[in-house]
C-alpha cells in the first residue's frame, strides 16, 4: 500500500489533481470558520449587485474626522462616472434630431455640451423615431447630470424638533474624504449578490461543500453497490451471474439521468434534502462499476494463487476479500473518484431541471445555476451569478480527472512509462 502512494504521488497529474482538491476542500473547510455569515442570508434590497466593497452612505457623511484632499483628476472622475462616452454620443444624437447642427456640438466639450442640453432638452418633446425606451434612457441621462459641473457641497439638513421644517446641519464638500478603516459599517463582496440580494462568495463556498458531500455519499453507495455484485458476479458466476447482468442490463436500458429524473419527481420538493439525492443518486450510478469490477474479476478468479486458496478450503468471502480484492483495490479507488465526480454533475443537472435539494435548507451548486438561469442573469450579464458556479464544478471534475488519470498511468501496464 505505501508503495502504491509512493508510486502515485510520483505522478505529476495525480499530484496537480490532488493539490487542486486539496486546496478547494480546505478553503470549504476554513472559510465558514472565519466567516460566519449564514449563506442564504439576504443583506441586499435589490438584486445582482456587482463584486466590490460596499460602505455604508450615512456612516461616511457621519464619519468621526473628515479629510481635505485636492486631487486634480477627482472632478474629472466624478463627470466620467455620471456621463460616459456613450452617453455623450447619445446626447450629440438628440440634439442634432431637435434641430442643432452638428458642427456646432461638441461631445468632448463637457462644458459647452451640457449647457447645450440644458438650453433644449425637453422630456416631453417627440423627436422623430424616438422610442419609449430610448427616450426614457434621455431621461435617465438627464437625471444623472443634473448639477454635475457645480463646485458648491451638498447640503445636509435635519427637521427641526419645534417647528418639523428642514434647516442646514452640515455641508459636504466636494474635497471632502474619509478614511475607510474609520467607517463602521463596510462588507467586501468580491462576487456580489445574486438574485435574492445574498452574498455569492459564502454562498458559493457553502454550495461547494454540499455538493461535495452529495458526491462523496453517492460515490460511497454507488461504489459499494457496484463493487458488491461485481464481485459476486465475477467470482461466483452461475446464476448468480445471470441474475446480476439480468438486473445490471436492465438499469443499463434506461439512461441513469431520466431515471434519476423520475425517481426525483416521485419524491416530492419536501423530502429530497441533501443525503436523499445523494442516496438516489448513487442508486442509479452503480451500473457501470458492477460491469467493470466484473471484467476485472473474471479475469483475476482462475489465476493460481486463486485456485491455491480454494485447494486450501478457504471460503467465498476469504477468496474474494484477500485475493482478488487487493488486486482491483486501485481500480476500485478509480472507480470511487470518478463516481464522486459523476455525483457532482448528476445534482448539478437534477437542480437546474428543479429536481435537486430543497432550496429552502442549503445551497449547491446545481441551485445556484437553477437560481441564475430563472432569472436570467446569463441574459442580464452579470456574470458573477453563474461564472464562478461553472468555474467551481469545472474545477472539482477537472481536478478528479486528473487524479484518475494519474492512478491509470501508475497502476495500468498498458500506459505505464
Amino acid at each position: 500500500m505505501q508503495y502504491s502512494l509512493r508510486q502515485a504521488f510520483r505522478s505529476g497529474k495525480f499530484v496537480t489533481g490532488f493539490a487542486l482538491f486539496a486546496a478547494m476542500l480546505v478553503i470549504v473547510i476554513v472559510y465558514p470558520l472565519i466567516i460566519t455569515y449564514p449563506p442564504l442570508q439576504i443583506i441586499a434590497q435589490g438584486t445582482f449587485f456587482p463584486p466590490g466593497i460596499y460602505v455604508s452612505t450615512y456612516d461616511s457623511v457621519n464619519a468621526p474626522t473628515t479629510y481635505t484632499l485636492n486631487l486634480d483628476d477627482a472632478a474629472a472622475k466624478r463627470i466620467a462616472s455620471k456621463l460616459k462616452a456613450e452617453d455623450r454620443t447619445a446626447m450629440k444624437e438628440w440634439l442634432v434630431a431637435a434641430g442643432i447642427p452638428e458642427s456646432e456640438i461638441d461631445a468632448a466639450d463637457t462644458a459647452k455640451l451640457l449647457a447645450q442640453w440644458e438650453a433644449n432638452y425637453d422630456p416631453k418633446k417627440q423627436v422623430a423615431g424616438m422610442t419609449f425606451a430610448r427616450s426614457r434612457y434621455f431621461q435617465r441621462v438627464n437625471t444623472s447630470i443634473s448639477g454635475l459641473l457645480s463646485s458648491e457641497g451638498a447640503i445636509l439638513a435635519t427637521k427641526a424638533p419645534d417647528t418639523g421644517a428642514l434647516q442646514q446641519a452640515g455641508t459636504v464638500k466636494q474635497t471632502d474624504y474619509v478614511n475607510v478603516s474609520e467607517i463602521p459599517n463596510v462588507r467586501l463582496l468580491p462576487l456580489g449578490t445574486d438574485n435574492f440580494g445574498r452574498d455569492v462568495l459564502t454562498e458559493l463556498i457553502r454550495a461547494a461543500g454540499v455538493s461535495l458531500e452529495i458526491g462523496l455519499v453517492a460515490g460511497i453507495i454507488a461504489t459499494l453497490i457496484g463493487l458488491t455484485l461485481g464481485l459476486l458476479a465475477g467470482y461466483v458466476g452461475g446464476v448468480v451471474d445471470d441474475v446480476i447482468v439480468f438486473i445490471t442490463n436492465l438499469f443499463t436500458v434506461i439512461p441513469g439521468l431520466v431515471l434519476l429524473i423520475l425517481i426525483s419527481f416521485s419524491l416530492g420538493q419536501d423530502k429530497r434534502g441533501p443525503v436523499t439525492i445523494a442516496a438516489v443518486i448513487g442508486l442509479t450510478y452503480w451500473v457501470w462499476t458492477a460491469r467493470s469490477v466484473r471484467a476485472q474479476v473474471i479475469s483475476l478468479r482462475n489465476r493460481d494463487h486463486v485456485n491455491l486458496s480454494k485447494l486450501s478450503g478457504h471460503s467465498i468471502p476469504h477468496i474474494i476479500i484477500n485475493d482478488i480484492l487487493p488486486y482491483i483495490a486501485s481500480y476500485v479507488i478509480m472507480a470511487f473518484i470518478l463516481q464522486i465526480s459523476s455525483a457532482i454533475l448528476a445534482e448539478a443537472s437534477l437542480s437546474i431541471l428543479g429536481l435537486g435539494p430543497r432550496t429552502t435548507d442549503v445551497p449547491t451548486l446545481g441551485l445556484m445555476m437553477n437560481w441564475a438561469m430563472i432569472y436570467q442573469a446569463h441574459l442580464l450579464q452579470k456574470w458573477w451569478a453563474y461564472l464562478p458556479v461553472l468555474v467551481t464544478i469545472a474545477m472539482i471534475t477537472f481536478s478528479m480527472n486528473l487524479m484518475i488519470t494519474g492512478l491509470d498511468q501508475v497502476f495500468n501496464p498498458a500506459l505505464r512509462d
